[in-house]
Formats: structure tokens, C-alpha cells, sequence
């Protein structure tokens, strides 16, 4: 376990943001978690994983936590179902990797995601038709409150559209995710439906491994990779509106511009964040330090890797107050502001 005062935080957040914390803690296994005297700590108390869905505001006042509980262990086989442990502090993608490799499905919509698997769980990552719920089995967290392991099932999890409990008020910072058992498979189980996908594999063999080789190539064409570019990967959720807000936004666009959605339950349709601020004119405008990505909308990067965090929040609320005023839909920042 390592200890760091007066941290240097830039190498620990994908935005690249310029920023501090009084107190920096690394540590390699449950049990140094374990040992770590909370009381004790400097307040406030944040844990994170890789950096990657997060905007620092400022010089963080308190202590930064940091997981690396490293890896990946079979821990059961029964008939197609494969339960696999993964430590929190593994990179997201190359559990992905693994999984492609050893010809189990599951995660392989999941590839090129930035991130740690503690997050996955906390955040719900979700690409391409699948969500981190769809093969999360339990999350195993670390009870800062009582002092003790504790355990929570998938249906306890409150899993939402890039949400879960771990996210929520009297929940968030107490729990900390050490270990997740995933539910994978040797069946095959393609899915294939969502972003052109089927298209883009053309007459490649469905593997788990041909559709995360497509996967990453279609996510490296219109993002930018975090580490040439300073970004905190997806900045909005995409907005989910009554039919009626829908066709609101139809109407606004014209009848020669076709709307991208996708049809929910209840009436409800998810209208992808990008296109909105592309009608608005945003896709690659830059302000200063900071830009929205040409390629995708969805993204604000870091143009210069001089960028402050108050620049990237003015950028944010102009592209939130335009799409608001022009469809009536208020979007949500998937990014964590710190």
C-alpha cells in the first residue's frame, strides 16, 4: 500500500485535468483495503477507479483512494455458465480481452470501454445493446461503515441506465467494490442488432473474438483515445422522453431529417444525446482549451491539454442550455463532476 500527500491527480483522471488532493492511497489487496484506518483518513474520502468518467473541479481537499486488486480467476463451470472472479483494480478491456480469449460470451459488446471493473459495476457501463448488469452475477465491496465484507447480488444492485445503488445518497463512498463475479457463457450468445454492428463484422465468423476485434475498431474510428487525447469518454447520458417529446423533436428537425431512436416500454424512447447537440450545432466547436469531438458529439476533450475544469463546465452548460431550449429536453452528464 502506498501513501502520498499533496498528490499530483493529472495522470489519474483521462480528462487530464490539472488538479491535486491532500492525500493519495494505492494498495494491492482486500486486506491492505481492510487495514486502512478511515477515521483516521483526511475528509472527504473518494475512491476511484481508472479516472475515466470523472471531471475534477478543483484541488480535491481530502483523500483519493485507488484500487489494485488485479485478477481473473474461473471459479466455477456448470454446463455453458462460466462464473468468473475479476479484481476491481483490472482494467475493464482487458478483462474483456481475457474473455474473448478463453472464447466466453458475455463481455465482448463491453470492449475498448475505459476503465476498471470496480467501476463497471458502480457506473453500469453499457455499449452496443449490453449493460455491465447483463453478466454481473455479485459484487463483492468492502463496508467502510461497519468494517467488513460484505456481498450484493445483481438484483440488489438497483442497476439502471448507467446507474446503480453504489451511486445513490447513504450508499455512494461507503461501499467499495474489491471483486466482481461475472456470468459468462460458452454458448454462443451474439448480439448484434445495435450501432450497425452486424454490418461492420460483414462475413467475418461470430466469435467472441471477432466481435470485440469489430467492436474496438468501430469505437477507435469516432472516439478519441484517451491516451493521445484528454477526454472523460460519453459526457451525457442519452435522454429518455415521452413519445410526445419525440415527436417534438421531429417536428423541430424537419421532415427531410431522420431522428434516430430506440423504442422503450412504456411508451418511452431513447433518443441518442449526439444527435441534439448536433442539431445544435455543436459537433466540433471548440471554446478555448476544449472542443466536442468531430467525430462524436458526445464527447468534450481536452484540445490543448491546457484546459481547466471551469472551461469544460461553461462548454458543458452552453450545450445543455441549447439543446434545451431547442427540444425541450434536459440532458443529464453521465460524467462524474468532482
Amino acid at each position: 500500500m502506498e501513501k502520498t500527500y499533496s498528490f499530483d491527480l493529472s495522470g489519474k483522471n483521462t480528462f487530464r485535468m490539472k488538479v491535486s488532493c491532500r492525500c493519495f492511497i494505492e494498495y494491492d489487496s482486500i486486506a491492505d483495503l481492510i487495514d486502512i484506518d478511515f477515521e483516521d483518513l483526511l475528509r472527504p474520502v473518494k475512491h476511484i477507479g481508472a479516472g475515466s468518467n470523472i471531471l475534477f473541479t478543483e484541488d480535491f481537499p481530502g483523500t483519493i483512494l485507488h484500487s489494485r486488486i488485479k485478477f481473473i480467476e474461473r471459479i466455477k463451470e456448470e454446463g455453458d455458465e462460466v462464473l468468473v472472479s475479476v479484481g476491481a483494480g483490472v482494467v475493464f478491456d482487458d478483462f474483456c480481452a481475457w474473455a474473448a480469449g478463453e472464447g466466453l460470451w458475455g463481455p465482448e459488446n463491453l470492449s475498448h470501454i475505459p476503465g476498471e471493473v470496480g467501476a463497471s459495476a458502480v457506473q453500469n457501463v453499457g455499449a452496443y445493446g449490453v449493460e455491465a448488469k447483463d453478466i454481473i452475477k455479485t459484487v463483492f465491496c468492502y463496508d467502510t461503515l461497519e468494517e467488513e465484507m460484505t456481498r450484493f447480488e445483481a438484483s440488489e444492485c438497483g442497476f439502471g441506465y448507467r446507474d446503480s445503488i453504489f451511486k445513490h445518497e447513504g450508499v455512494k463512498d461507503r461501499y467499495i467494490v474489491t471483486h466482481i463475479v461475472f456470468r459468462l457463457s460458452k454458448a454462443p450468445a451474439p448480439k448484434l442488432d445495435y450501432g450497425h454492428i452486424r454490418e461492420a463484422l460483414g462475413d467475418k465468423e461470430l466469435s467472441p473474438a471477432a466481435i470485440r476485434e469489430t467492436i474496438t475498431a468501430v469505437r477507435r474510428d469516432k472516439l478519441p483515445e484517451v491516451t493521445d487525447l484528454g477526454s472523460a469518454g460519453s459526457f451525457f447520458k442519452n435522454p429518455v422522453v415521452p413519445e410526445d417529446i419525440y415527436n417534438k423533436v421531429k417536428a423541430v428537425v424537419g421532415g427531410d431529417v431522420k431522428v434516430p431512436a430506440y423504442f422503450l416500454e412504456d411508451g418511452l424512447v431513447k433518443i441518442p444525446a449526439a444527435f441534439l447537440i448536433e442539431q445544435c450545432g455543436f459537433k466540433g466547436r471548440r471554446s478555448g482549451n476544449v472542443a466536442v469531438w468531430d467525430k462524436q458529439p458526445l464527447v468534450i476533450v481536452n484540445a490543448t491539454g491546457r484546459a481547466l475544469p471551469d472551461e469544460v463546465i461553461t462548454l458543458e452548460n452552453k450545450i445543455r442550455v441549447s439543446v434545451r431550449e431547442k427540444f425541450g429536453i434536459s440532458l443529464v452528464p453521465e460524467v462524474e463532476h468532482i
